[in-house]
């Protein structure tokens, strides 16, 4: 399923309305210039407002960027450091740039293992765009599916042990109210740059029906450019969820 381009007028008339992207590939971008694996860091972030500043314009609901798994804390530890670090520095020069633009910031993972200065950035920036009502931007950080749906199942669990809930209430949709984002919707688009073609425990309930795109760019690579042959991509796909294409021909006819 790698992107191949296509018509970008089509993208623009069939836009997803939320995007989630693996940011993968730093350090390799990094080490093939012969810079320590870190070096490619900050340079993803220059990538991240490109993105960012083209969903902006193109009116996408919602962003959600893998930043930072619960797997990547067994990386060396200089290298989680750092990450550490950048973070906070990137939220603290970021926060203003997004709030100007209408973005909405939200941090979703189990944020209680970063340091409390860290927890008290990520607050900070939430507090400050809450109101806004452009982009929704999404980051993950600490973040893992499974955690996601063990958190879940915790939460429906306890209110079943308070007498707040039946067993035999529990289905699909009170799972995914306890899911880290229930109040927006599933991505319509996945992406993964650096080559890799896996979900890497990424947004597993979420992402059931999403049209799954994979690049060979790492991810400083991954320009606008890029970013609109994946739309345009997607605006070629036709999504069925589970009905036939004649289903879904017919249906489109009678909605129009």
């Amino acid at each position: 399923m790698n992107g191949t381009q296509s018509d970008s007028s089509e993208a623009e008339g069939r836009l997803p309305g939320h995007v989630a992207i693996i940011m993968d590939g730093n350090g390799r971008w990094a080490q093939r210039r012969g810079l320590p694996r870190y070096a490619g860091h900050p340079v993803g972030v220059d990538a991240v407002r490109n993105i960012v500043e083209c969903c902006v314009q193109k009116k996408i609901q919602v962003l959600t960027l893998f930043a930072f798994s619960s797997e990547n804390w067994h990386r060396p530890k200089k290298e989680v450091g750092l990450i550490m670090d950048l973070f906070i520095r990137a939220l603290g020069k970021e926060a203003r740039r997004l709030h100007r633009n209408g973005v909405r910031l939200k941090i979703i993972g189990e944020r209680e293992a970063f340091s409390e200065k860290l927890q008290r950035r990520i607050l900070e920036v939430e507090e400050l765009t809450a109101e806004n009502r452009g982009l929704t931007l999404q980051v993950a950080a600490n973040y893992g599916g499974r955690w996601d749906i063990t958190q879940a199942a915790k939460s429906l669990a306890r209110a079943v042990a308070a007498g707040e809930l039946s067993p035999e209430d529990i289905d699909e949709a009170s799972l995914a109210g306890a899911l880290s984002f229930p109040d927006l919707p599933n991505p319509d688009l996945f992406i993964r740059t650096g080559g890799e073609q896996r979900l890497s425990n990424f947004l597993l309930w979420q992402a059931a029906y999403s049209e799954l795109y994979f690049t060979d760019l790492l991810w400083p690579d991954f320009d606008t450019a890029a970013f609109e042959d994946a739309l345009a991509d997607f605006a070629g796909r036709q999504r069925r969820f589970g009905r036939t294409g004649e289903q879904v021909g017919d249906h489109k006819a009678e909605a129009s």
